[in-house]
């Protein structure tokens, strides 16, 4: 895929508080400093490959595949930060251009091996937005840590998008398809009945980094935004 179809679909998804929520032209164009007109013209060519749906003086907004494609390169740009940020120690002022060079060319080996060595980070440094879930198919990060302890290749990707509660709205149902972190963190939210495959409900987003309460079995649950952005979904 070409730089410039990553970047307009990045920007996008960036712009963007949740996967329905259109993202006008001024906004992209302001965001990638771009005239107004190059930009409707590259977002009607996204909308023919069937990355974006596209409208004239209303917006854009990702298709499934315009989402799948912007989640992994917002992955490989956030994981990079925060390579860059924790452990190259380089200011925060500058890991944001320094990754958007270096995005394009990370493949996705050296992305889950980065993801690895970084202990699955959850939350990027300059503006802690959440890090989106890898592609793999596994329903945590254990499971992806005992098969490369063991030396064994990974085969396939996972089909589904998915979306950490944290960035959806309320109303949205879903079902727990991955939880991120290490051995204390997935005990513990296994032992709040989070688990895969469990669906559950946005009930209350509060703001300013306020707690997100969801519905789960008949029960409501309070998760503060540490935990919520490591629990992914596919909305339903």
């Amino acid at each position: 895929m070409q730089k410039s179809t990553q970047d307009y679909l990045k920007t996008v998804y960036n712009l963007s508080k949740n996967k329905e929520e259109v993202v006008t032209t001024t906004e992209i164009s302001q965001k990638l400093d771009v005239a107004p007109a190059s930009v409707t013209e590259m977002l009607k060519k996204l909308a023919e490959e069937g990355y974006i749906k596209y409208s004239p003086y209303h917006g854009s907004t990702l298709t499934e595949k315009g989402l799948k494609e912007a989640q992994k390169i917002t992955r490989k740009h956030r994981l990079l930060e925060s390579f860059l940020s924790n452990v190259l120690r380089i200011g925060k002022d500058k890991v944001h251009q320094e990754a958007c060079q270096m995005e394009h060319s990370l493949s996705d080996e050296a992305e889950e091996s980065l993801c690895r060595l970084l202990k699955h980070p959850d939350t990027c440094p300059d503006d802690n937005k959440t890090i989106p879930a890898c592609d793999l198919p596994f329903s945590n990060c254990e499971e992806c840590i005992q098969l490369h302890e063991k030396g064994l290749e990974q085969v396939g990707k996972r089909d589904k998008n998915l979306t950490s509660i944290r960035e959806l709205k309320s109303g949205t149902f879903g079902k727990i398809s991955f939880i991120r972190g290490e051995h204390k963190v997935l005990q513990r939210l296994l032992d709040m009945g989070l688990t895969p495959g469990t669906r559950i409900q946005i009930i209350k987003i509060a703001p300013m980094d306020g707690p997100v309460e969801i519905a789960v079995r008949g029960s409501k649950l309070a998760l503060g935004q540490n935990i919520a952005c490591n629990v992914f979904v596919e909305v339903e």
